[in-house]
Formats: structure tokens, C-alpha cells, sequence
């Protein structure tokens, strides 16, 4: 039987599950979470859910039967599942097998729409990962005290309409730019990693001239017509500590679709790098 009161979590890595079920109880809903084995914190036991089940990556079927027995007709995904993991490190059951072989792509978005439909075919609605967290959604316009600087802005300008055309083909949301110039894009590897490398491939250019600044511009934007369902753009303290050891000085997300998973501290932990946010 089913229960409105109750709400299925789908719970990936990092601290955004913890959120949504703290949001969540303090609406009244019960929350029956299905941990992904593979990356589910495991803190989550002690964070006040109904009951917590630990599934890994490929148990689409176990996923169905544990949210049915538990009255649950309304779920929705929280926390990063790492894309190498959904490509590398998953044993499908039958059911996520067959789904598998019916993919003619097998990007995030054509992979997690097709477990969406799945859920919906056996009663489980599969609802926006924001719906709970509105607060933490990034405001449009200048979030911190300093703003981008001319050459910033430029930077995002030309980083907007790359990132724009990786977002069409679902390979990645951030690329970064130094000068004009593509210095790293998104693809598996995840937007923190992606900040990391450009700022290896800026510091390997120290030994020589170059025309590049040291400077590197961040640009995460959300797909063209994003399902905030899942794989929302998201950006924490991580994030601005990366950013401030990989000498970029400058953050541009959407607003309205870039969940701040950290608050306020981002914000803080920006002004007190020098790092610029803005949104649009």
C-alpha cells in the first residue's frame, strides 16, 4: 500500500543525500533511503531515515522491490554517482541489462531517463532533487564581494558557449578557460578533477614563456533543457578549495539551476580566496 507521508531517496556520495532527508523529515515525511553501496556515505545509518537499504549500482530490480514494499510512489536522487563507475564498476541485474542493450547512447542523462521511466512503469514517480533545497539554489547575479574582472568576464563569455555545446551532447558541465583559451572540459572524471588538471596543465607551463595568464576562469552550467530530476550542477567548499590551489579566480553557474550544497560557506570561502561568483 502506498504512503504519501513516505519518500524514497536514491542516495549517491557527498552531502547533498543528507540534505534532502533533513529537508525532508522537517517537512514530515518519512524518508526510506536505497544507499548505493558503491558510494553512499555511511553515515547515513544514523540520519534519521525510516530505514536505510544497501544496494549496489546495478540492482535496478532490488531497487523497485525495496521502495514497493516500503509503500514508496515518489522517490527522488541525491549525490554524485561517479560517471566511471556507472560505466565501469556496474553488475546489471536482468532488468538493468535489458534497459542497458536498449540505449543506443549511454550518456548520464540517456542511462538515468531510462531508469526514471522504469520507476514510473512500477508506480514510483521520480521527482526534482531540488524541490526540498530551493534556499540552496544559486541566486542569478553577483554572489560575492568582488566581481569578475573585464578579462574574466571575457573568459566567460567564450567558457558559456563552450560549455553550452558540451552540455548539448551530455559530456560534461565545466570547462575552463585561461586568456580565451579551452584550457580543460568535463567529461568522467567530475568538475573538481577537471579544475585539478587545468591547473597541472597551467603550472607544466611555468618552465617556459607563455602567453596564457595563470589565471583560470570556472564555468559549470546546467544542459540546455536540464531535468533537475538528476545530475544537477552542484558546487561546495571542495570546489573553492580546488579552484583556489589551481590558481582560478574566477566561478560562473547558472542561477536558479546550480545548487550551492555548502550555503552560505561557499560564498565565504570565495570572498575570503579573492575567487569571483556570478550567476545568470
Amino acid at each position: 500500500m502506498s504512503d504519501s507521508s513516505r519518500l524514497g531517496l536514491i542516495a549517491g556520495n557527498g552531502r547533498f543525500p543528507f540534505l534532502v532527508l533533513d529537508a525532508a523529515k522537517a517537512q514530515g515525511l518519512e524518508v526510506v533511503v536505497a544507499a548505493i553501496r558503491e558510494e553512499t556515505f555511511p553515515e547515513i545509518e544514523k540520519h534519521g531515515a525510516v530505514s536505510v537499504h544497501w544496494l549496489s549500482l546495478g540492482e535496478l530490480s532490488k531497487l523497485i522491490e525495496t521502495f514497493k514494499s516500503a509503500g514508496i510512489t515518489r522517490a527522488v536522487m541525491a549525490g554524485q554517482v561517479k560517471h566511471k563507475q556507472i560505466f565501469s564498476g556496474i553488475r546489471p541485474d536482468w532488468r538493468l541489462a535489458k534497459l542497458l542493450l536498449s540505449l543506443t547512447t549511454r550518456n548520464t542523462d540517456a542511462l538515468l531517463g531510462a531508469v526514471a521511466s522504469v520507476l514510473a512503469d512500477e508506480g514510483i514517480r521520480l521527482e526534482s532533487s531540488t524541490q526540498l533545497l530551493e534556499p540552496l539554489l544559486a541566486r542569478s547575479g553577483l554572489l560575492t564581494k568582488r566581481g569578475p574582472t573585464e578579462k574574466e568576464t571575457a573568459n566567460i563569455e567564450y567558457g558559456k558557449a563552450v560549455a553550452r555545446r558540451l552540455a548539448e551532447y551530455d559530456i560534461g558541465q565545466t570547462v575552463v578557460i585561461a586568456d580565451g583559451a579551452c584550457v580543460a572540459v568535463e567529461a568522467m572524471e567530475g568538475t573538481d578533477a577537471t579544475i585539478e588538471r587545468a591547473g597541472q596543465i597551467m603550472r607544466s607551463l611555468e618552465a617556459a614563456p607563455s602567453t596564457l595568464s595563470r589565471e583560470l576562469t570556472v564555468v559549470k552550467i546546467a544542459k540546455p533543457n536540464q531535468d533537475m530530476r538528476f545530475d544537477v550542477p552542484v558546487v561546495g567548499v571542495k570546489t573553492i578549495e580546488v579552484m583556489n590551489r589551481s590558481t582560478a579566480t574566477c566561478l560562473a553557474v547558472n542561477g536558479g539551476k546550480c545548487l550551492l550544497i555548502d550555503g552560505d560557506r561557499v560564498i565565504a570561502a570565495a570572498d575570503a580566496a579573492g575567487i569571483a561568483i556570478v550567476a545568470d
